[in-house]
């Protein structure tokens, strides 16, 4: 959620605030399978820096779309896992997933086609 913002125009204004930001659709697909130690969430985001999983993390729970789950133990143990709301989230995705599956070669072509040299 952006900064402490408290109204929106629309349901997409929401949605979009909630999982605006390269990495966390990325996130959420990762957590789609179980609970994930924060160290396999880097493995499985590739490219993320530890920084910014970090940061998005915080953000998704914050908005109560991801729960973390800290072990007392020595070394510390970290795990996160989606909320109800996560899962449900990641349900309203999945046709957003299918149709950038099925347009991936369209969409890359028009990009290249577009493409600046």
């Amino acid at each position: 959620m952006a900064k402490g913002r408290t109204s929106y125009h629309c349901g997409i204004d929401a949605a979009v605030d909630v999982v605006g930001g390269k990495w966390k659709p990325h996130i959420l697909w990762a957590l789609n399978d179980g609970t994930r130690r924060f160290g396999e969430l880097k493995r499985q985001v590739e490219g993320v820096s530890e920084k910014v999983l970090i940061q998005q993390l915080r953000e998704l729970e914050a908005d109560g779309i991801v729960h973390r789950e800290v072990y007392g133990e020595v070394p510390p143990r970290v795990e996160y896992s989606l909320t109800e709301l996560g899962k449900a989230l990641n349900t309203a995705l999945e046709p957003l997933g299918a149709w950038g599956s099925t347009f991936m070669s369209e969409i890359v072509a028009n990009k290249q086609r577009t493409s600046v040299t």
